[in-house]
């Protein structure tokens, strides 16, 4: 089944004398595409149902999103929290500098810091090195 994408017609539903009985398939189809909601939580195309708790489980989002172009997270608070990771593409210095980044824009770079691994930082004309230190202690 597709989600219905249609609007239903209420020119036989909207004034007290509208004729019941013309009204009767404006009402059935309106009652089939509830329906079609309905069977399609869930699922590709369909609408995704709340909890108990009124979240999402993880199982109905996506786990890769794939979009073109640049993506914002705009938050009203301006602040975008990653609860776990944040795990980023390395990129080699001729990738990053094949890119049109701005100030303050941040990677993951595999050859940056005199063939070694390091975070770039642009600070808009140039690719920074940030260096990576010591390594995470284990407690």
């Amino acid at each position: 089944m597709a989600f219905p994408t249609a609007s239903i017609s209420t020119s036989n539903l909207d004034a007290a004398t509208d004729d019941p009985s013309l009204a009767r398939a404006d009402i059935l189809d309106a009652v089939q595409k509830l329906n079609t909601i309905i069977a399609e939580g869930n699922s590709a195309n369909g609408v995704a149902l709340l909890t108990s708790s009124g979240k999402l489980s993880a199982t109905q989002m996506p786990t890769t999103i794939t979009a073109t172009g640049v993506q914002v997270l705009n938050p009203s608070g301006g602040v975008v929290h990653i609860q776990d990771i944040l795990r980023l593409t390395i990129k080699t210095t001729a990738e990053l500098n094949a890119l049109t980044p701005n100030s303050g824009d941040i990677g993951y770079c595999s050859n940056g810091n005199a063939g070694a691994k390091c975070l770039a930082l642009y600070d808009g004309t140039n690719w920074k090195v940030v260096a990576l230190g010591a390594t995470l202690a284990t407690s």
